[in-house]
C-alpha cells in the first residue's frame, strides 16, 4: 500500500517554473513506477511523464518535452517533477500516480495523489 501526496503548485507567471514533490508513504516504494499526469478544466486527463522502476529511463509526454524534468529519490520515497518555461497551456491539476507495472502510459495505476494546482498567468 502507498499513499502519496503531491505538493509545490502554485501560480506562476509565463515563462516561469516550478517543481512538484509526490511523496509516497509505504514500503518498496522503489518497486513502483511513478507517472504524473494532469487534468485542466473540461478536458481529458492527460499523460505528462513516467519514471519506471526497473530503469529510470523517463517517458515525457510530448507537450512538455524539453521543459519538464521528472527525477527520483528513493530515499526519500519522492519523485519531483521539474517544470521550465511554463505556459497558459500547462494549468491544470497535476497528480501523481503509482504502480508496479513497469510500463508508464495509460491511466490505470494503483494509487494516485490528491493533486496539486498548477496555475500559469500570462
Amino acid at each position: 500500500q502507498l499513499q502519496l501526496k503531491e505538493s509545490g503548485g502554485g501560480l506562476v507567471q509565463h515563462g516561469g517554473s516550478l517543481r512538484l514533490s509526490c511523496e509516497a508513504s509505504g514500503q518498496n516504494f522503489m518497486l513502483y513506477t511513478v507517472t504524473w499526469f494532469r487534468q485542466a478544466p473540461g478536458k481529458e486527463r492527460e499523460f505528462v511523464v513516467g519514471i519506471p522502476w526497473t530503469n529510470g529511463v523517463p517517458d515525457y509526454g510530448d507537450a512538455v518535452k524539453g521543459r519538464f524534468t521528472i527525477s527520483r529519490d528513493n530515499t526519500k520515497n519522492t519523485v519531483y517533477l521539474q517544470m521550465n518555461s511554463l505556459n497558459a497551456e500547462d494549468t491544470a491539476v497535476y497528480f501523481c500516480a503509482a504502480r508496479t507495472d513497469s510500463r508508464t502510459r495509460g491511466t490505470i495505476y494503483d494509487y494516485w495523489g490528491q493533486g496539486t494546482q498548477v496555475t500559469v498567468s500570462s
